[in-house]
């Protein structure tokens, strides 16, 4: 009997990156726990994936290539050897091509896995040859980046494990228990010494329930809120005016602009009493070692970006950045980035195989409903890996229905039969985390993490580089780019900072160019071109973003014609603990356990429209509608109804459908981003 046991790292979507140990036995994944020595998360993993070892051996398991050979979204395939498979994908493509140009082909990715290498591998220099339409933006992270870019010329914020320091921490739009689990402890144990932990969250989810204050806005309406509080900040002269002058610009510009969003402007808009958010105000701007905490939940709003852009200024105003455990705390991992790795670096792999890989025609990431069914000059194929869009992009009927035309030849690299491979021409099957190597970028910490297979990968699967390098040799490329070994993939993205074998060796290496207890803004050093906080876009404004930032309701929210017919603000939360977003929700010992989907109304809402516990309803808008049962709880506020989000179209009985068929894929103000939050629905008796 041979036992291997090796390092690796959850490769999952989620700020967290752990640290895992895994075994095999013969060959066979027999186990995968915390590593203990993981300076994040300490030995412990998240209820799904602590269960990983059944998701790799699951007997549903996709091992082989399949073609189709029912209608499409029927599952019903054949199997197929990977030359037939891959002379088909050929064929197909080049077809393609010839009849209506390289553009007509779309490759399509989001974040199933987060490595540096396996996320997208060399597919942007394969694609770039085929001269393919290429996709831009993404319903995570774009917006919110770009928003504190316009301040600070980046996206990067302070470490979130400094709120240990902290004696206020704002947790704004997350529910950081469940989401980002492995730094509660941190933010425990300084509400424990004395710190004023406060969630603003239209939901009061269970890390509401530990705060010490709880601030229900109406959904996006956080811009509105945030005005008001840097209106307070200005008026009651809580700058720090020593840090402004020496390091922001445009700070007279903003205080003329909110001279006028007071709080008693703002508390209608967001049905938060006045003296609630002045008090807020105050307590920031009295409290030096105050950290704001933003995560994703936010930045799905048409304003998503101008919240994260007026975030990043608070501090500024305040000089909270020159405290240990103040500042503003978003992404970090992409510190990495600066100066240890640059996954860049794979990706602009594309350049040097096609010149002229930067002036093909870009498609918005999560506007794939759109692209696959509006657009003049259509997509006629698509390839798509890393994701499962039926169920995760917003309007999702229309990614359904762009599916299901007879002239898109689709391609699928997945583990399981999910609802968009049912789509498919032809799958792939693809290798899992601990079947591949790769490096982990973790955007929540300040650690990359080494992942070593503890086992070859089952049946034919194949990881995402292998599977990228036998499409080139299919399609006939020989350009040596296109086939690097992983390893020269990974040399080639960290370079020479990282020692990898050391990283191999531990499992993870902490980025060097954030030392500990650093204030990254405590002396300036923004990377905008002038050095200072942008208070003013003068950078930006030449790419869509107003001078200063400003409220503007939109189609889908505050005072919109709209709510006549649709009168409640949707939101799709994740809330299940063994699975968060699509994957694991097909998996029984996962689903099984959880909540079915179900509508959660206000009893006030749910009164006038004759609703009671357990009755069935329907939801719905002119995009989409669910009929489900009813929950009443004390959580949400008058105004707002939730679905959770995250189950397989089987979840919701037998209509095809899932509560993304009702979200909004409206661009986002700038950034590129997805209005998932703007969602207008009503809710009625059957």
């Amino acid at each position: 009997m041979t036992t291997l046991e090796v390092l690796g790292t959850c490769h999952h979507d989620c700020p967290d990156s752990c640290g895992w140990v895994a075994t095999s036995v013969d060959g066979v994944l027999t186990s995968v726990k915390g590593n203990k020595k993981h300076p994040f998360s300490k030995g412990e993993l998240c209820p799904k994936v602590n269960k990983f070892v059944g998701r790799v051996n699951h007997e549903n398991r996709l091992l082989t290539p399949l073609i189709r050979t029912g209608v499409k979204g029927s599952g019903e395939f054949r199997e197929a050897t990977w030359d037939e498979a891959l002379e088909l994908v050929v064929s197909e493509f080049s077809r393609v091509k010839d009849t209506y140009g390289g553009e007509a082909i779309l490759p399509w990715w989001s974040a199933g896995t987060q490595g540096l290498i396996q996320n997208s591998g060399t597919s942007n220099a394969l694609f770039a040859l085929l001269g393919s339409s290429t996709q831009y933006g993404s319903v995570c992270g774009a917006a919110s980046g770009f928003g504190m870019a316009t301040v600070y010329g980046h996206g990067l914020g302070t470490d979130p494990l400094q709120c240990e320091h902290s004696d206020q921490i704002i947790l704004w739009g997350t529910n950081t228990r469940l989401t980002n689990r492995h730094l509660w402890p941190t933010i425990a144990k300084a509400q424990k010494d004395g710190a004023k932990v406060i969630v603003v969250d239209p939901i009061r989810t269970i890390t509401a329930d530990k705060a010490d204050q709880h601030i229900q806005p109406l959904p996006g309406t956080d811009v509105a809120m945030l005005l008001a509080i840097i209106n307070v900040l200005i008026a009651d002269d809580l700058v720090d005016h020593d840090y402004v002058s020496a390091h922001a610009l445009g700070f007279e510009e903003l205080a003329a602009h909110v001279v006028n969003s007071t709080p008693e402007w703002a508390a209608p808009l967001c049905g938060v009493d006045a003296e609630t958010i002045r008090d807020l105000a105050r307590s920031i701007g009295t409290i030096p070692a105050t950290m704001i905490r933003g995560l994703i939940g936010v930045e799905h709003h048409f304003s998503g970006p101008t919240m994260y852009r007026l975030s990043a200024m608070i501090p500024v105003l305040t000089g909270s950045h020159k405290t240990l455990g103040g500042g503003f705390a978003r992404s970090v991992g992409a510190w990495a980035e600066v100066d240890d790795v640059d996954g860049g670096v794979v990706a602009g792999l594309a350049s040097v195989v096609a010149p002229n890989a930067g002036q093909r025609r870009s498609l918005r990431q999560p506007a794939l409903g759109e692209s696959l069914t509006q657009l003049a000059d259509p997509i006629h194929a698509l390839f798509i890996w890393n994701g499962n869009p039926v169920l995760s992009m917003p309007d999702s009927a229309a990614v359904r229905r762009g599916l299901e035309r007879e002239d898109l030849f689709t391609v699928v690299s997945e583990h399981f039969m999910t609802d968009t491979a049912r789509y498919a021409d032809v799958i792939f099957p693809a290798a899992m985390e601990t079947e591949m190597v790769d490096v982990m970028p973790a955007w929540g910490h300040l650690w990359l993490g080494w992942n070593e297979p503890a086992t070859d990968p089952l049946g034919e699967a194949v990881p995402n580089t292998e599977l990228f390098r036998r499409l080139a040799k299919a399609f006939g490329f020989d350009q040596p780019e296109l086939h690097l070994s992983d390893m020269d993939l990974i040399k080639m993205a960290v370079g020479d900072h990282v020692d990898i074998e050391a990283m191999r060796r531990d499992g993870y290496v902490r980025v060097t160019n954030y030392p500990e207890n650093y204030l990254p803004y405590e002396n300036g050093g923004f990377h905008t071109p002038s050095g200072k906080a942008e208070l003013v876009a003068e950078s930006f404004g030449a790419v869509g973003v107003s001078h200063l930032p400003e409220w503007i309701p939109v189609a889908e929210g505050p005072g919109s014609p709209q709510m006549d017919r649709h009168p409640l603000f949707l939101q799709t939360p994740k809330k299940a603990t063994r699975f968060l977003n699509t994957s694991y929700s097909d998996l029984p010992a996962h689903a099984d356990l959880e909540t079915k989907p179900h509508i959660e109304l206000d009893l006030a809402d749910a009164e006038v429209r004759g609703l009671t516990e357990g009755d069935t309803a329907r939801v719905f808008n002119d995009r989409a509608s669910l009929t489900l049962p009813v929950a009443i709880t004390d959580r949400l506020r008058p105004g707002v109804v939730s679905v959770p989000w995250g189950y397989v179209d089987s979840a919701y009985g037998d209509a095809t459908g899932s509560v993304n068929d009702l979200t909004n894929a409206a661009d986002t103000e700038f950034g590129a981003g997805s209005n998932y939050g703007d969602t207008l629905v009503q809710v009625e008796a059957i």
